[in-house]
């Protein structure tokens, strides 16, 4: 789906929800849409500054907030980066391969993973509320 089908689909979701889908929120997670891979958020204040002057880190970090709540982006915990998420609307268990040479990010869904961490945490008696894997390593291009 290309990036202005995603962005409508978000609009029409977020509103769905009874949520504003506002000009700022639509340029912050287009930016996201053109990343490879993961991106800071003053990465994103710079970007944004181009086309809105007054923006500051507390603008990009609410919409930050706002874009992860919806489950619009993902937050990489190791890298303390976002990136955009394509298939949002489905709470989805989430699993990332992270190259450590360009920064591309992969997200995955890996059969299986999700059932044998719920059934090993069962096994404890604790209840996996959310998940997120991030694997670093190198891509195939960079192994080239």
């Amino acid at each position: 789906m290309n990036h202005q089908k995603l962005i409508e689909k978000a609009r029409r979701y977020c509103e769905g929800k009874g949520a504003r889908f506002t000009l700022l929120r639509e340029k912050v997670y287009g930016l996201l849409l053109q990343k490879q891979g993961a991106t800071g958020a003053y990465e994103l204040l710079d970007e944004l500054k181009e086309t809105e002057s007054s923006a500051k880190p507390a603008t990009v970090y609410r919409t930050l907030d706002f874009l992860l709540e919806f489950g619009l982006v993902h937050r990489l915990e190791s890298t303390n980066a976002f990136v955009a998420c394509h298939h949002f609307g489905c709470n989805h268990p989430v699993q990332f391969l992270i190259c450590d040479t360009c920064g591309e990010v992969q997200e995955i869904q890996s059969e299986g993973l999700k059932e044998t961490l719920d059934n090993q945490a069962k096994a404890y008696g604790f209840k996996v509320e959310s998940q997120t894997i991030e694997a670093h390593g190198t891509c195939a291009s960079c192994q080239s």
